[in-house]
């Protein structure tokens, strides 16, 4: 895969706010999905569309490249993993090349007038991964991130990054389900430990009897959270 910045261009399923535009939000998909299938998994599971009078939802996806999990198979994911593991190494290398895609959508989110403190990005899953890398790693000055059902791996370069900045990094909002089998909530609450411990204002919030899978009262209180951060013009004057 070219590893320049702007040599892929994401495929994007986009829902307009309902009003004038003035946030933005990325939501990542977990590993072999789609913009178009979260944007649908939601909206089945919230019985309708998620949408906003003032706020933009991009839904990218990720292009095809090989993924070790699956034999090197295949499959639309944000970066390759040895193991789905917290204990093994990042797989920094193509971590490192989303980190630059990605930037290129919250540049054009910024080109398009919305300010980076007006934007928030996050995930379901790898979705959520990747998400923590790109605001913690590169771009500390989004309105917060989200991350659900997601971990770090123990060595992450995400502390480290954490560890060698001096500002205010942006809040994290975590969910996780107590009965998912595939990240563990272990890992999900370890994560969120080791970045309060490094300054993050990381909220986590456990479901009873979720799987790994979204749940309805989740994404109510997902939604709740992202109008804090997020306000609409008249809450803002």
């Amino acid at each position: 895969m070219a590893s320049v910045s702007g040599s892929v261009r994401l495929q994007r399923c986009i829902v307009s706010p309902a009003g004038r535009h003035s946030a933005s939000l990325i939501f990542l998909h977990g590993s072999g999905d789609s913009g178009q299938r979260l944007r649908k998994w939601i909206q089945q599971v919230l019985n309708q569309e998620l949408t906003f009078q003032h706020i933009k939802i991009i839904y990218p996806t990720a292009p095809p490249r090989p993924y070790t999990p699956m034999k090197g198979g295949i499959s639309n994911v944000w970066f390759d993993r040895f193991k789905i593991s917290n204990d093994c190494p990042e797989h920094l290398e193509s971590i490192n090349v989303m980190c630059q895609v990605l930037t290129d959508l919250i540049d054009d989110e910024v080109k398009s007038g919305i300010k980076k403190s007006r934007i928030l990005v996050g995930g379901f899953s790898m979705g959520g991964c990747m998400a923590m890398h790109l605001a913690y790693r590169n771009h500390q000055d989004v309105a917060g991130v989200f991350a659900l059902s997601s971990f770090l791996n123990k060595t992450s370069a995400v502390y480290q990054a954490l560890r060698d900045s001096d500002g205010v990094p942006p809040e994290l909002f975590q969910c996780h389900g107590a009965a998912d089998e595939l990240v563990l909530h272990s890992w999900g609450e370890e994560t969120n430990s080791m970045l309060r411990s490094l300054g993050v204002n990381a909220k986590f919030h456990s479901f009873p009897g979720v799987y790994h899978e979204l749940s309805r009262a989740e994404l109510e209180k997902l939604k709740s959270w992202i109008l804090t951060k997020l306000p609409g013009e008249v809450e803002r004057q």
